[in-house]
């Protein structure tokens, strides 16, 4: 008996000394842990399915240089002295999938010989897009009643400021204008 006895003291000895399985109790934590942790890491991956967007943005902002490219009208031959016109012309940013959101516009007039003057179409109160009336000489917004001389001034209505003026030029005969974002007052 005495050499079962020891057998078993040695079998005893062996497995504390060498456990063939790991203890559970490290290894496994309880349905409240692991609750809290599913819920820290859903609340984490959605917070950061929320700033994602915003961080790309701001960093497309401050690293991606904006261009203004110089955008042909047309010949100077085609415009009159003295008139004004809408000009129709695509966006070159546009994307393709944009369809006729792509299609802008300016006001331009042809003051004298090789002298052009480009307008935004948009009241500079609300961004309401104004219209030309040749017989009294003045833009209109028949939104809010925002009057504006044939220079783009304000002449009546509560535009802050006259119409926004883009940069034109002319490069070989075209009538070119450069594209900027405006800014509205509302």
């Amino acid at each position: 008996m005495t050499n079962s006895s020891d057998d078993r003291k040695d079998l005893a000895v062996s497995q504390d000394a060498h456990p063939i399985l790991p203890d559970c109790k490290k290894i496994l934590v309880s349905r409240e842990e692991f609750l809290k942790l599913l819920g820290l890491s859903l609340s984490g991956l959605m917070g950061l399915l929320i700033v994602a967007p915003s961080a790309v943005f701001m960093l497309n902002y401050l690293f991606v240089p904006s261009r203004h490219p110089w955008i042909k009208i047309g010949s100077v031959d085609s415009f009159k002295e003295g008139e004004t016109i809408d000009v129709h012309f695509d966006d070159p940013d546009a994307l393709s999938w944009e369809g006729v959101t792509r299609r802008l516009s300016t006001w331009l007039r042809r003051e004298k010989n090789n002298v052009f003057t480009a307008f935004a179409i948009n009241c500079t109160h609300l961004g309401c897009p104004v219209r030309w009336e040749a017989g009294a000489d003045l833009f209109l917004c028949p939104c809010h009643g925002g009057v504006y001389y044939s220079n783009g001034d304000v002449a009546a209505g509560p535009p802050p400021m006259p119409l926004h003026r883009y940069p034109v030029r002319i490069a070989n005969g075209q009538v070119e204008i450069q594209m900027r974002p405006i800014l509205t007052e509302g």
